[in-house]
């Protein structure tokens, strides 16, 4: 597995990336998922909670854009092991901690 950003520049979300990313994700858009999970929970019509779920969206990718810029080589190793091993954790803890020190939690 080379990259988790396609030729455009847009993250290309797999189970591998996102599941890599999952710590940042939960922190960074914690009030966008919150949102969403709330709109769910008032009114279970999908359409009423499209918008929050752009939002959650517009947040993810905005994230993995970032940390693509901020730590490729860590973010790729650590995704090809995730990609590899299945997305089993304990099997890339090496990875995981190379980088979560190349990319810490904001």
């Amino acid at each position: 597995m080379a990259s988790h950003v396609g030729p455009s520049g847009e993250p290309i979300t797999t189970s591998s990336v996102l599941m890599a990313s999952s710590k940042h994700i939960g922190s960074r858009c914690h009030s966008e998922n919150v949102a969403f999970l709330k709109c769910k929970k008032k009114d279970p019509n999908p359409e009423k909670c499209l918008d929050n779920g752009r939002e959650v969206t517009r947040c993810v990718l905005g994230l993995l854009k970032d940390i693509h810029q901020k730590c490729t080589k860590q973010m790729d190793d650590y995704v090809g092991c995730m990609y590899y091993y299945t997305n089993e954790f304990d099997m890339c803890r090496k990875e995981q901690e190379a980088f979560e020190k190349a990319c810490p939690l904001e």
